[in-house]
């Protein structure tokens, strides 16, 4: 049996071709960056709505007191 058979459990893979070169790296890197882009969700919209804050606040009727009806806290008259 050969060492780097099929049947062979215990043998470890080894490197049968040279290293791809700099330009050959970029382009595998450039496709599956493109491929990355296609098949990618689409993004959420940015926008998403009124502030949670303030919807809360107008669905339980909760206003801010008149002006009017304050006196200056800062006057002890």
């Amino acid at each position: 049996m050969p060492p780097h058979s099929p049947q062979d459990a215990t043998s470890q893979p080894s490197l049968i071709a040279p290293s791809a070169s700099p330009e050959e790296a970029a382009a595998i890197v450039a496709a599956l960056e493109r491929f990355m882009r296609a098949t990618a969700p689409p993004p959420k919209p940015l926008v998403e709505g009124p502030d949670p804050w303030r919807r809360a606040a107008a669905l339980e009727g909760v206003a801010r007191e008149n002006e009017g009806d304050m006196t200056d806290p800062w006057i002890n008259t």
